[in-house]
């Protein structure tokens, strides 16, 4: 990919990470990037590894998991164009990534390494105060799921969990949103069992608002998987109205 695409493609995904540098300054940042290309499934950084580099997915989606003592993989996150991982690598000492990132699809990643996008950093200290939003967008996820695990119960967990992921990795199909995603992975999302996903799953299924394949869901409807109502009644199928980004 070129420098021009390099940049054409940043501004498409209006990162968060270039708001408020000026047009010399983003040329600058993405000047001393490298690019890197992985295939789907593969690993971008590994949990507990040497935070030495900073990644900005230019194209594509990742996952973010963290992976327990007892070695169960628990999903965290999905990222979508535009967004940062490794920020830990903006750091004076020397650090290492608390999670596990994966591409979800063949993705393009631009790659700072740690003593490149520090000194970045010092030149445009906007770069430290757009890392820092990132870091607190994650805190108020973390946030949301934790009150999630309290407040609300497996069916709600489930719906909101869908919907959210149409938002970020969706894509438009006839009907609907795709979704690249297993019962597996969506019961870890929600902090439910997998038998418990799988059922309410075929319930939705069965009143219109999903259809199930091989290792991928449609989203038809979220009115119905987010309407308090949904218990006794469904909605029409059609398009999932929220925005695929």
């Amino acid at each position: 990919m070129r420098t021009s695409r390099i940049f054409a493609v940043c501004k498409k995904s209006c990162s968060c990470f270039l708001d408020g540098l000026d047009p010399a300054a983003v040329n600058n940042v993405l000047s001393a990037a490298t690019e890197r290309r992985f295939p789907a499934k593969s690993v971008i950084a590994n949990q507990g590894g040497s935070a030495n580099h900073l990644f900005l997915l230019a194209k594509g989606r990742a996952r973010l998991s963290f992976t327990t003592q007892e070695g169960k993989e628990i999903s965290l996150v999905w990222l979508a164009q535009g967004e940062i991982l490794g920020g830990m690598a903006l750091l004076s000492k020397p650090s290492y990534y608390l999670v596990t990132t994966e591409a979800v699809e063949a993705s393009t990643m631009l790659v700072w390494d740690r003593p490149t996008i520090r000194r970045l950093a010092k030149s445009y200290p906007q770069i430290l105060e757009n890392a820092l939003l990132t870091a607190s967008e994650y805190l108020a996820w973390y946030c949301a799921a934790h009150a999630a695990m309290i407040t609300e119960n497996a069916q709600q967990r489930l719906s909101q969990a869908i919907v959210c992921l149409a938002r970020v990795i969706g894509r438009e199909v006839s009907g609907g949103l795709e979704l690249d995603v297993t019962n597996e992975v969506l019961a870890s999302v929600a902090h439910i069992t997998p038998f418990t996903a799988s059922r309410l799953l075929s319930k939705w299924q069965s009143r219109g608002a999903i259809s199930k394949r091989r290792g991928k869901i449609v989203l038809h409807s979220p009115e119905v998987l987010l309407s308090p109502l949904s218990e006794t009644r469904s909605l029409p199928v059609r398009h999932a109205a929220v925005d695929p980004r």
